[in-house]
C-alpha cells in the first residue's frame, strides 16, 4: 500500500490550502483515513480523521471550524481543506490509512507565514 500526500506549500496567514492523499495498492474503502501533523521541534499530533464511509469525522480542537476532512472512495483519495490558516498550523502534514495495518505517507510541508 502506498500513501502519497500533495498540496502543501507556503501560504499567508488567513489563507487556505487543500491537501490531497491518494492511496494505492489496497482497498481504499476499508481504510479509516486520518491527517496528522508535526510542527517544527514538536511531536506528531492528530489533526483529523474520517470513517470508512465518510459519515463520521473527527477533529482536534485547534482546527475545528477551520479544517474539513473528506474522502472520495471512487478516487481512492482523502482531502483536508484548511482555511483561516495561522502560523501555528505550520507543520509537516501526514496522511494515514488505518486498517489492520496502518500506512503512512511521506508528508507534505505546510508553511504559514507573512
Amino acid at each position: 500500500v502506498q500513501v502519497v500526500e500533495s498540496g502543501g506549500g507556503l501560504v499567508h496567514p488567513g489563507g487556505s490550502l487543500r491537501l490531497s492523499c491518494v492511496v494505492s495498492g489496497g482497498t481504499f474503502s476499508d481504510f479509516r483515513m486520518g491527517w496528522y501533523r508535526q510542527p517544527p521541534g514538536k511531536e506528531r499530533e492528530f489533526v483529523a480523521g474520517i470513517s470508512t464511509s465518510g459519515d463520521n469525522t473527527y477533529y482536534t480542537d485547534s482546527v475545528k471550524g477551520r479544517f474539513i476532512i473528506s474522502r472520495d472512495n471512487n478516487k481512492n483519495a482523502a482531502f483536508l481543506q484548511m482555511d483561516s490558516l495561522t502560523p501555528e498550523d505550520t507543520a509537516v502534514y501526514y496522511c494515514t490509512a488505518a486498517g489492520i495495518t496502518d500506512f503512512w505517507g511521506q508528508g507534505t510541508q505546510v508553511t504559514v507565514s507573512s
